[in-house]
C-alpha cells in the first residue's frame, strides 16, 4: 500500500470507530440515570447513607451527562475499536502473524475490561482511604464531575495497563524481545511495575496500587510462558 492508501485506510477505520462511539454514546445519554447509579455505587459503599453529589454549577448536570455518554460509547464500542485497530495493521503482518489477530483482539478486550472491573470494585476502598486520610473534621460531599473524572481515569488506566501482557506477547511474536530476555530481566521489571503502579494510580491509596501492580507482575511471567509456548 502507498502512503495515500494507508491514510485513506486510516481515515476509513477512524470513521467506523467514530460512528460506533457516537451511536453507543447516544444510548449512554439516554440511559444516563442508570449508568450514573452504577458509577455511584462505590461512593455509596464507602459512605453509606450519605452519598449524594453536590452540584455548585448550573452546567454540572449537562457536563456530567455528556461525560457519561462519551464514556459509555467508548466502553461499549471497545470491541469495534480494537478490531479496527488490528485490521489496520494486518496488511503489514506476515501470514503466520495474521493467524493471531482474532485471539489478540479477544484477549485485548478481555484484559481491558478486566482491568476496568478491578478498578471499579477497588474504587470504594480508594474512596474510604481518601476520606479517612483527610480526618474526621471533613464533610464528604463530592462534586459529581470531579468524582467521575477520578473514577473514569482510574478505570481507564487499569484497563490500559492490563493490556501489558498482550503487548509483551506481541513483541515476542515479532522477535523484538525473547522470553529468555524477559526472564533474565524480571527483577528490573518487578521494580519498574511497582514504581509505575505507584505513579499512575490516580487515587494514590496502597490497596489500589497493589490491585494494579500485583496482577501486572503475574501477567509479566504469564507472557513469558505464553511466548515460550508460541515459539515451540
Amino acid at each position: 500500500m502507498t502512503l495515500a492508501e494507508h491514510l485513506a485506510e486510516l481515515r476509513r477505520r477512524f470513521l467506523v470507530i467514530s460512528v460506533a462511539v457516537l451511536v453507543f454514546g447516544i444510548l449512554g445519554f439516554m440511559f444516563y440515570p442508570h449508568i450514573l447509579k452504577i458509577l455511584q455505587n462505590p461512593y455509596c459503599s464507602a459512605v453509606p447513607g450519605h452519598c449524594k453529589f453536590l452540584v455548585t454549577n448550573p452546567l454540572d448536570g449537562l457536563t456530567l451527562r455528556v461525560k457519561i455518554a462519551f464514556f459509555s460509547g467508548f466502553i461499549v464500542s471497545s470491541p469495534v475499536i480494537l478490531w479496527q485497530a488490528w485490521r489496520f495493521i494486518t496488511p503489514g503482518l506476515k501470514a503466520r502473524e495474521r493467524r493471531y489477530i482474532i485471539p489478540f483482539v479477544a484477549s485485548s478486550l478481555v484484559f481491558f475490561l478486566t482491568g476496568m472491573l478491578l478498578a471499579y470494585f477497588s474504587f470504594a476502598h480508594a474512596i474510604q482511604f481518601l476520606k479517612s486520610i483527610g480526618g474526621s473534621s471533613l464533610i464528604t460531599e463530592y462534586n459529581p464531575n470531579q468524582y467521575l473524572t477520578l473514577f473514569l481515569l482510574m478505570m481507564f488506566i487499569f484497563g490500559l495497563t492490563f493490556l501489558f501482557p498482550v503487548v509483551l506477547v506481541a513483541l515476542e511474536l515479532v522477535n523484538i524481545v525473547t522470553p529468555k530476555q524477559l526472564l533474565r530481566g524480571w527483577r528490573y521489571a518487578v521494580i519498574a511495575i511497582t514504581v509505575a503502579s505507584a505513579v499512575f494510580t490516580p487515587s494514590g491509596d496502597p490497596l489500589s496500587m497493589a490491585a494494579l501492580g500485583v496482577p501486572l507482575i503475574v501477567f509479566y511471567f504469564l507472557a513469558i510462558g505464553v511466548g515460550k509456548l508460541l515459539h515451540k
